[in-house]
């Protein structure tokens, strides 16, 4: 309409009524409550927090701090702040066919396994040991180190049962570590089965590469390591958060713990069909 009036030269109650609409709604504003403010301060401040947190998280703090507000309004917000996640390049690698890895269906059944690489300031390498429960996924270590044998994964792993109890299965890559005769020895005197993937296909553990990717893009890419203690404490409260405050989208938005709580109290739902591509 201010097209119309700007190029004709007519009143805007002229152009209204050759158009056919009324002066109130062409006057119309939309009027946010005051309530918008609120929770505009709200999500920004989440978003600033949790930066690599897109709306649909957000929506579901908000929700876990009591406010019931709908996904779209947060979503409007949230775009009109700016706050929206910058997606990081990623390299591209060659198209190959991707085999669905069907979920276990209660824990202790799966573990998977993996390494992931980092730097202190002074450019120092670390190795953090990432292993994560199939199904509840759950992150049940993350040990930091210059550097972690098959032996020293052998023991991490026996203090992980004194908790949990030892898994029938962990998934691993073919590397060293996973590989080597004490990791074997220590597999046989437990029960546990070692399942190696393939050489060169990563997608065949696919529940440990999606953690190592949110870990690598939440804690490592976001922090500055001054020395392997730092390093430690800021993985562990990272590892604390994602267990029992970071909704997860594959568990219908429950942290990990919730998830398995609520197997372990019998209102999971199971779901044969539940797999990961």
């Amino acid at each position: 309409m201010e097209v119309m009036c700007e190029i004709t030269g007519l009143s805007q109650r002229r152009a209204c009524r050759l158009a056919g609409l009324s002066l109130s709604t062409c006057r119309y504003s939309v009027q946010r409550p005051a309530a918008d403010a609120q929770l505009s301060l709200r999500i920004t401040e989440l978003a600033l927090e949790r930066r690599r947190f897109g709306y649909r998280r957000i929506w579901q703090l908000l929700r876990r701090e009591g406010l019931h507000v709908n996904h779209k309004r947060v979503c409007r917000i949230y775009h009109l702040n700016g706050l929206g996640v910058k997606r990081r390049r990623r390299r591209k690698g060659l198209a190959t066919e991707r085999l669905p890895l069907l979920r276990p269906d209660a824990p202790n059944l799966t573990w998977s396994m993996d390494f992931v690489m980092d730097a202190l300031a002074s450019g120092r390498r670390i190795k953090c040991l990432t292993c994560v429960d199939d199904f509840t996924k759950e992150c049940l270590t993350i040990t930091a180190a210059f550097g972690i044998s098959g032996v020293q994964v052998a023991r991490i792993l026996d203090g992980l049962a004194l908790f949990r109890g030892y898994p029938a299965t962990i998934r691993t890559d073919q590397g060293p570590e996973f590989t080597c005769c004490a990791l074997e020895q220590w597999a046989f005197e437990h029960g546990v089965e070692l399942r190696l993937i393939q050489p060169g296909k990563p997608t065949q553990n696919g529940f440990i590469e999606s953690f190592n990717g949110r870990f690598r893009d939440e804690c490592l890419n976001e922090h500055w390591f001054s020395d392997i203690l730092h390093a430690r404490k800021i993985i562990n409260d990272w590892r604390q958060d994602y267990n029992e405050s970071r909704p997860h989208s594959s568990l219908n938005y429950q942290t990990p713990l919730e998830f398995a709580a609520c197997w372990r109290n019998g209102k999971h739902e199971e779901k044969p069909t539940d797999i990961t591509n």
